[in-house]
């Protein structure tokens, strides 16, 4: 489908980005698919025959992007969109947001691209598209900024494989159109043919938005493109580190087989042996299928021939070294730093739980791929909204870090900054329970009236309210000395 697409486009005079850049995206989808035929499927020459082999996998590629989407997009994201924000959580529940979007990301650090695509469906409903790499072929761009863009589609009409190809372009002045506004185009395209055919009677070919924004965001990982330089597609987040993957599975291949060739197996006289009559008129031993039996002939072993037991050595701690070294090298690669997963013999991979400091790789990185996500979350709100009441409403998006944070650790490190006097109580309320400082105030009053804490070394700032507070602590303070006291007599 996509090199027909392609040379539509080129046919038709459009600019599209360089043939290189897909044919990387399909290596990549190999890799996120775990079946990279011409590296997990293998043969060997024994002598005889050429014997076929698969490869052991852990399959990596697709838990590094599932890692990535979960620390980007999960469901403590909120957007903040004013008096418009309880219809635009009714959109965006109506197009199961939290869980599309969050497999959008996921496919997009995988195989480089993904977007966002808006319109309305027959029944006026505000329909959001999740679009994946290759389905996306940008026309034109400025700055790394797509501004033109197709995505193509195979459906079925009257039976027959069609594609479908919608182009969001500026209008032409030559057929009369505003230069600044956004046009959809709506085209059929013969599966086989590549010739352009009559879309159906219900679909109009063109379509005046009206909108000066576009109706379409692109996502990719916040990573320089250094495979196609100058292409407005991105790259996997595992471009760079394909060898990695390689090595993990290669260890990982050399880990299982080494269980299977160390099996304990038996040694039992040939004298013990099942016996067999060939068509040939010969008798001959039958032997296990499941090569764990084999027999002794006379002369190779010792001379009373018998059972014995052969248990081979398993390098299981060297293997499983060799597993985690990869393990690490990978993840330093794909941007979470050193130590993200830990291989556990039992149980496979898993993700280690760790305390993550604004210092780190993955918090610096994520912060990196917030900004792609943010602008583009952003842009899609103005579309949603620009379709729903007809002009744009502004919003904000928060991103959660408490998925990466540690909430004992943080608990631990305001208690040590409050008892030595770096910091005040009111500031370490705020941090630990995520809360505006109004809310903190109201919480330290609460808790000074249950005696829990003395208030002191409070940065309260000296106006009216807050000298209020100040008098509700010091009050606080002497109910919890009096109390004291009368204990101590």
């Amino acid at each position: 489908m996509g090199n027909t697409i392609r040379q539509y486009l080129i046919n038709n005079k459009y600019n599209t980005a360089p043939d290189e850049t897909y044919s990387r995206i399909d290596e990549w989808l190999e890799w996120y698919q775990n079946e990279v035929h011409k590296f997990h499927h293998y043969k060997v020459y024994n002598g005889a025959v050429m014997t076929e082999h698969e490869r052991y996998r852990l399959g990596m590629a697709k838990k590094v992007c599932e890692d990535w989407a979960n620390l980007l997009m999960n469901e403590k994201i909120s957007i903040k969109a004013g008096d418009y924000e309880s219809r635009l959580k009714e959109i965006l529940r109506f197009n199961n947001f939290s869980v599309r979007a969050n497999q959008l990301i996921e496919i997009a650090f995988a195989i480089g691209t993904g977007a966002f695509v808006e319109y309305k469906d027959a029944d006026e409903n505000v329909i959001i598209d999740y679009i994946r790499a290759d389905m996306i072929y940008p026309l034109s761009w400025d700055n790394g900024d797509v501004t033109e863009c197709a995505f193509g589609t195979t459906r079925v009409v009257d039976g027959k494989e069609r594609i479908y190809l919608q182009v969001h372009r500026f209008g032409n002045v030559e057929d009369s159109e505003i230069p600044n506004i956004y046009y959809l185009e709506n085209k059929y395209i013969d599966a086989e043919s590549g010739k352009e055919i009559d879309p159906p009677e219900t679909v109009e070919p063109i379509v005046d938005t009206g909108s000066t924004e576009p109706l379409f965001q692109i996502i990719t990982p916040n990573i320089c493109n250094n495979i196609v330089l100058d292409s407005p597609l991105g790259v996997s987040v595992y471009a760079n580190c394909i060898s990695q993957l390689k090595g993990c599975d290669l260890v990982y291949d050399s880990y299982m087989n080494e269980y299977i060739l160390g099996r304990k197996r038996v040694m039992v006289p040939i004298s013990a042996a099942k016996m067999q009559m060939q068509k040939d008129g010969v008798i001959q031993p039958v032997f296990d299928p499941g090569d764990t039996v084999y027999y002794m002939m006379p002369g190779d072993q010792q001379s009373d021939m018998k059972l014995t037991e052969i248990d081979m050595s398993i390098r299981a701690s060297d293997h499983e070294l060799g597993i985690q070294r990869s393990l690490d090298v990978l993840s330093l690669k794909v941007g979470m730093g050193t130590g993200r997963y830990q291989f556990n013999s039992s149980g496979g991979v898993k993700t280690a739980t760790e305390v993550i400091s604004d210092k780190s790789d993955l918090y610096q990185n994520r912060q990196r791929h917030c900004i792609v996500i943010e602008s583009a979350v952003v842009r899609m709100v103005r579309a949603v909204s620009l379709l729903d009441i007809g002009h744009p409403i502004e919003a904000t998006v928060n991103f959660d870090d408490s998925i990466i944070e540690d909430s004992n650790t943080t608990i631990d490190r305001n208690i040590k900054m409050v008892q030595a006097g770096l910091r005040s109580k009111l500031s370490a309320i705020m941090e630990i329970n995520k809360c505006s400082e109004e809310d903190a105030k109201e919480e330290l009053k609460r808790i000074s009236e249950d005696n829990q804490i003395t208030g002191q070394d409070i940065d309260w700032t000296g106006d009216k309210e807050l000298q209020e507070d100040t008098v509700i602590e010091e009050t606080a303070n002497e109910s919890f000395g009096e109390s004291e006291s009368g204990r101590s007599s």
